[in-house]
């Protein structure tokens, strides 16, 4: 088995964005409303059985051909399903600012939603105008008859008022847990990795084409707001929730870009050689972004080349690997222990 090419896959959203996205990928964006791409995702959008969807480029699936073979792809354990990786990795580029919304937890979602996934996701970023901030947390406890009202009420000014602002810069990895409240600002471009769903309760919808019935997981707010955290998150929490690492170049020795709480979850490596080698990555199912340059992935029998923009699908079966060449690359993988931490008692 070697690693899949896997083409474009922009997904048209209800916010604008994606010139950042076509520019890295090499592709005309067909509105302005094209601000995400789901990288190597055998999961859909909420309600939508095929938006989202990774193509290789052979025209398959990824997720049928993850189905057919899992242990192939993804080693030893089973995920959710027979086509389950463990993660979603994301691509996403805002020009305005993302409304208030909330992702559940494992927890919630294993009660209400039949699946053992939640949504804690995170974000590194890729590139961002001056003075841009991501929202996370609130930083007062709120009463949670008055969250209700302002939501009702699309109170956005309240909503951001009550957040934690955070100023980003390029390279900084920020983890959402589940229950956080979060935005991004219009001007920033990340690559996000979370756990492979499409859950949002959006307690902000009139900045965006949604709606209010789109807004809740089609469970109702009564339903859902419990898994909305109303707690103050207090600024030695926020600054346990952000990492640094990725302000300073990379090297050829792959690094965590994300704070360790994120390792249960998922993980985000970067690398960058010269006409070395890197370090190497244990087998394992990946998603590769090559964000710079030109090489190529190296297993023990092997060698698949790259280019700059360009995506590809590691599975278990190639064995460990590196990469080599004059490039820079970003790795995203499942979490720690994954699929066992799934389904034998691990997070919630």
């Amino acid at each position: 088995m070697i690693p899949v090419l896997l083409p474009p896959n922009p997904v048209q959203h209800f916010y604008r964005g994606g010139d950042r996205i076509a520019a890295l990928r090499g592709i005309v964006p067909e509105t302005d409303h094209q601000p995400e791409e789901w990288l190597g995702a055998t999961v859909s959008r909420f309600g939508d059985p095929v938006t989202g969807l990774a193509v290789t480029d052979s025209g398959a699936l990824l997720r049928d051909l993850v189905t057919a073979d899992p242990a192939g792809w993804i080693g030893g354990g089973r995920g959710r399903d027979a086509g389950d990786v463990g993660i979603l990795v994301k691509l996403l580029d805002a020009r305005q600012r993302l409304p208030v919304h909330v992702h559940p937890s494992r927890d919630f979602a294993a009660r209400h939603l039949d699946c053992p996934y939640g949504k804690t996701e995170a974000w590194y970023v890729l590139d961002t105008e001056p003075d841009c901030a991501v929202h996370v947390g609130w930083n007062t406890d709120l009463d949670r008859a008055e969250l209700d009202r302002r939501r009702d009420a699309q109170d956005s000014e309240w909503m951001l008022a009550h957040m934690n602002r955070v100023v980003v810069r390029e390279g900084m990895g920020v983890l959402v847990p589940a229950g956080t409240a979060h935005a991004i600002d219009g001007g920033i471009f990340v690559a996000e990795v979370q756990e492979p769903t499409d859950f949002s309760i959006l307690l902000e919808w009139s900045v965006t084409t949604s709606t209010r019935d789109e807004s809740h997981l089609d469970l109702g707010f009564d339903t859902v707001m419990p898994a909305v955290s109303a707690s103050r998150l207090a600024p030695e929490q926020l600054a346990a929730l952000i990492s640094e690492v990725g302000t300073t170049a990379a090297g050829p020795a792959f690094r965590s870009l994300l704070p360790a709480a994120a390792d249960p979850y998922f993980r985000l490596w970067d690398a960058a050689v010269r006409g070395t080698a890197s370090s190497v990555r244990p087998a394992g199912f990946a998603v590769v972004l090559v964000t710079e340059g030109e090489g190529a992935i190296v297993g023990a029998a092997d060698r698949v080349p790259f280019a700059h923009g360009q995506v590809f699908a590691v599975p278990h079966g190639f064995g460990d690997w590196r990469i080599e060449g004059e490039a820079s690359v970003l790795v995203a993988e499942p979490g720690a222990g994954w699929p066992d931490t799934l389904t034998g008692g691990g997070i919630v």
